[in-house]
């Protein structure tokens, strides 16, 4: 596939029980991933009145941690829907890459990011129905909910066959497993047990996607991975009883109230000494930009296990600017599959920012020649 609509594919993204995700480019140079049904699916009336559906929803969503919807032809053979692309590695890929789980600090930032979400996804009266590690992207301003792919109205459940079962084994709900009537809680539920994966476990074991199913219906969950004082919140989320689990509201509540004190705030930037030109780092409150004869890695302050990395030998081109009047700077990475990634650093007064202005050129001067 060459182009959807006006916008060229560069690569498949992946692919999923509704279609195949592809990064694609507009006409302007702007990166999107573009889903697209299933040609089989698309046929049958009753996938396109749900991804209709799904279309009109996922425009209403916004918030700071979900993708933004900027097309979309529901009509279309097959039919399409198009997202801001979001760089990043998903929480899946974090959770497999990492030696080390999230210790609670992380976790709780992790829950409370999710939480915003919901708040969100669920204001709009919305259930995104498939909440997952796969469908979190780690971006670079924090984590992003994406995949909307079984989100609809709340009160367009009828739409789904009596019996259906959406989502996936160890993050559904027991209602979803038993095709019961789904509401926000089903969400709440996942985010329970992705915060349990995210803490090196699995709530619910593993198994088939019976066995998954079953357990979660009748079996307690596994929280053993999890700090103590995590316990009681993710138990609160992954109640039996829909009707017993806290809200979005509650969990952002929950994982702030006590997280706030005990989160360090990072020096304003721990630059490398003034003469060397082989080595930089700096960071600001978001984001920690580190080159070195490796290469260049993007981390997530908050999020210390989480960083993109880009060795040398994989960077096609890299540019920079700087704002004095922001006190900003931005370091422009593409790679060779024309795939560019951006990281704004913001220094907490003038010298720092004008020693980031120093020594930042000298530094990719120093490898880029």
């Amino acid at each position: 596939m060459e182009r959807i609509g006006s916008y060229a594919v560069v690569r498949e993204l992946g692919a999923g029980g509704m279609g195949t995700v592809y990064l694609a480019r507009s006409r302007g140079g702007r990166l999107l991933a573009v889903k697209v049904a299933r040609p089989e699916l698309a046929s049958d009336p009753d996938f396109r009145a749900r991804f209709r559906a799904e279309v009109e929803a996922a425009r209403r969503v916004g918030g700071f941690h979900t993708a933004q919807v900027v097309d979309a032809d529901p009509d279309g053979e097959p039919p399409w829907l198009a997202t801001a692309y979001l760089p990043g590695p998903t929480l899946a890929h974090v959770i497999r890459s990492s030696e080390h789980p999230l210790p609670a600090p992380e976790l709780r930032q992790l829950g409370a990011a999710l939480a915003e979400a919901l708040q969100a996804v669920h204001g709009c009266g919305l259930v995104h129905r498939d909440l997952k590690p796969a469908n979190i992207i780690m971006a670079p301003d924090g984590p992003r909910v994406v995949d909307f792919g079984i989100a609809r109205a709340v009160e367009s459940t009828r739409l789904t066959t009596t019996g259906h079962t959406f989502g996936t084994p160890g993050y559904l709900a027991p209602e979803q497993a038993e095709g019961r009537e789904v509401t926000g809680a089903a969400d709440v539920f996942a985010l329970g047990a992705v915060l349990v994966a995210a803490a090196g476990g699995s709530a619910f074991g593993a198994g088939t996607p019976m066995m998954l199913m079953y357990r979660s219906v009748h079996s307690p969950p596994n929280l053993s991975p999890l700090p103590k004082d995590l316990r009681g919140i993710i138990a609160a989320c992954l109640e039996k009883n829909p009707a017993h689990r806290p809200t979005p509201e509650n969990l952002l509540d929950a994982f702030t109230e006590t997280a706030l004190p005990t989160l360090i705030t990072p020096p304003p930037t721990t630059a490398a000494p003034g003469t060397t030109t082989d080595s930089f780092h700096a960071e600001d409150d978001e984001r920690a930009l580190v080159i070195n004869t490796h290469g260049i890695e993007i981390r997530l302050v908050e999020y210390r296990g989480t960083a993109i990395e880009f060795p040398w030998t994989d960077i096609a081109s890299i540019s920079h600017t700087f704002s004095a009047a922001a006190r900003q700077c931005t370091l422009f990475i593409e790679v060779p599959d024309d795939t560019p990634y951006d990281c704004t650093l913001t220094a907490p007064d003038d010298p720092t920012f004008a020693d980031w202005a120093r020594r930042l050129p000298d530094v990719l001067n120093h490898y880029c020649e």
